[in-house]
């Protein structure tokens, strides 16, 4: 899917070399701990939440299902980094190889996009089950849902796989260490011989164009959501709507603001701001979402949460139900 990589082998290199974060090299072994602890949590929340909507058979509506993918999503995005990451930091092995490097592009920026893909469906999904709760399940048929998905994965695909190829197809005669943490294709292009500039305006449209819609429609749906919320009496049924509002908002801004930040950066700013900045907020936008949205879209939820306690204790005493609560 990669294609292969520059023809004149001669000038390709076998090996690329990750800096980390450069001008941080004394805080590597802090930086080390923090994703070791924040990975873990990412694994463990996220992989609860699959296990326990694949499990139970009364965690199948959209909901859940979409939760389910963003999980799934979220597990393939930080383990396409962070154990490397953790690696450079904590041992200094920045060494990778070319096809590998070329993967993790390929795999971590996919991701990216199909996560931006499916916190809208989310979006779209809450502003149905409030603003339409007689007609949600006509609406939101599984055939609706898998259209959904499908269109996502392919969104990203082809977002994905021209920039990949654009960016592999380089020629690379000079310098082999990469002045980032991960294989971001900007830091990597920036090492061709030739112009990277057609792969990196590629890349900033397309990333603007995905990014951009999904936010404008995820922005509708919430303020239609919460015309809702407000035209609702009860008080209570206010206060819960907007506090699961407000976190679900504050995540997508922890998400969207540095990842799209690191873009426009890399372009705009780079010269103004420091690049060990630019790696930062780089890496911040792939760790900071996986880690929080087990708990924000996960723990917060009552049915989630009720069949996670279940399933611990489960393991720790032997009588889980399925569908129990």
């Amino acid at each position: 899917m990669l294609g292969p990589p520059y023809n004149h082998t001669t000038e390709t290199p076998v090996t690329f070399f990750l800096v980390g974060i450069p001008g941080l090299q004394f805080s590597h072994l802090w930086l080390a701990i923090s994703l070791s602890a924040m990975y873990t949590i990412a694994l463990l929340g996220n992989t609860l939440i699959v296990t326990v909507i694949w499990m139970d058979s009364t965690l199948q509506e959209p909901m859940y299902c979409f939760l389910c993918l963003l999980a799934t999503v979220d597990i393939v995005m930080a383990s396409s980094v962070v154990p490397k990451m953790i690696s450079i930091f904590s041992s200094g092995d920045s060494s990778i190889s070319f096809n590998a490097c070329f993967a993790q592009m390929y795999f971590v920026h996919a991701a990216t996009a199909v996560e931006t893909g499916l916190l809208l469906a989310m979006a779209v999904d809450r502003y149905v089950a409030i603003c339409k709760p007689l007609q949600y399940k006509r609406i939101l048929t599984p055939q609706v849902m898998l259209g959904m998905s499908v269109t996502i994965a392919i969104r990203a695909v082809i977002f994905m796989t021209p920039l990949s190829w654009m960016v592999s197809h380089l020629p690379f005669c000079g310098s082999n260490v990469v002045l980032h943490s991960y294989c971001e294709h900007i830091a990597v292009a920036k090492l061709a011989c030739a112009d990277p500039m057609p792969s990196s305006l590629y890349s900033l449209i397309g990333s603007s164009i995905i990014v951009g819609s999904d936010v404008a429609f995820i922005a509708a749906s919430y303020n239609l959501i919460l015309q809702a919320v407000f035209g609702l009496s009860s008080k209570n049924a206010q206060f819960k709507a907007l506090s699961t509002c407000g976190s679900h908002v504050g995540v997508m801004a922890l998400y969207y603001l540095p990842g799209m930040a690191s873009i426009y950066v890399a372009w705009l700013g780079k010269d103004t701001v420091p690049l060990h900045t630019q790696v930062l907020l780089a890496d911040l936008y792939l760790v900071i979402p996986p880690t929080l949205n087990p708990i924000i879209y996960g723990l917060r939820t009552k049915q989630i949460r009720e069949r996670i306690g279940s399933l611990l204790m489960h393991c720790l005493f032997g009588h889980y139900i399925l569908g129990s609560g």
